[in-house]
């Protein structure tokens, strides 16, 4: 697989979970061990070869803008994608973002994930066939029913071992093609490529922390910190 020159931050939620800290700064810009989690992936991005990040963005999103700017000093583009006062959603967002992502496949990246998942992995990648792959990891305690099936590297809604989707994945715009400008979700539009047998998937066994509550911000905090010792 050519390397993935383009990628989206998913950062336009609203973190109702996270509030109050979310009152007055929006969830991606939350810190672990002194650092925007949305800026790790920023820096993961960029050492894996991307060129062109996409980040959408709602609630309080200028101070994403203010905070991570054009992207010069991550030595890349850093683009911006509105929506507005009221978020559109993740299938809404990336449709409405595809105009600035090109063409080709790029990766999609919730900004309130920690991970570290090697972008640069050549071992990643997307058949010519397949609308999107899919990077699935074990089931949290927070979410021990999973989303999706893996069956020898493919994604079932049925059969093989189910598993969590880690808001990871590589798209083709094509996942898109039949699409409207609005607001709704993404799973939807994954449910329908994958009845097609058009995803593929992985299990990805490192490092990977969805924060949803202060409480896990603060436990990924206090770990980071400490392996840092």
């Amino acid at each position: 697989m050519t390397t993935v020159t383009r990628a989206m931050l998913l950062a336009a939620g609203r973190g109702e979970r996270m509030r109050p800290l979310t009152d007055a700064r929006p969830k991606p810009l939350a810190e672990v061990a002194g650092k925007p989690l949305i800026q790790y992936h920023v820096e993961r991005l960029a050492a894996a070869g991307v060129e062109r990040i996409v980040i959408n963005v709602a609630w309080l999103g200028s101070q994403i803008r203010e905070a991570l700017g054009d992207g010069g000093r991550f030595g890349l583009e850093l683009l911006y994608s509105d929506e507005g006062p009221v978020a559109l959603e993740t299938g809404g967002g990336i449709f409405r973002a595809l105009p600035l992502l090109g063409t080709d496949p790029f990766w999609v990246v919730s900004a309130d994930l920690w991970t570290d998942f090697p972008f640069a992995d050549p071992q990643s990648r997307l058949a010519a066939t397949d609308l999107a792959h899919l990077f699935m990891v074990a089931n949290p305690d927070f979410h021990k029913k999973g989303d999706f099936h893996l069956n020898d590297g493919r994604i079932s809604q049925t059969v093989g071992t189910r598993l969590t989707y880690g808001n990871l994945a590589l798209f083709r715009p094509e996942l898109f093609a039949d699409c409207q400008p609005g607001r709704y979700p993404m799973v939807p539009l994954l449910r329908t490529a994958i009845d097609h047998g058009r995803v593929s998937g992985e299990l990805f066994s490192g490092r990977w922390h969805n924060i949803g509550t202060v409480a896990q911000l603060q436990a990924l905090d206090t770990h980071l910190r400490a392996s840092k010792q």
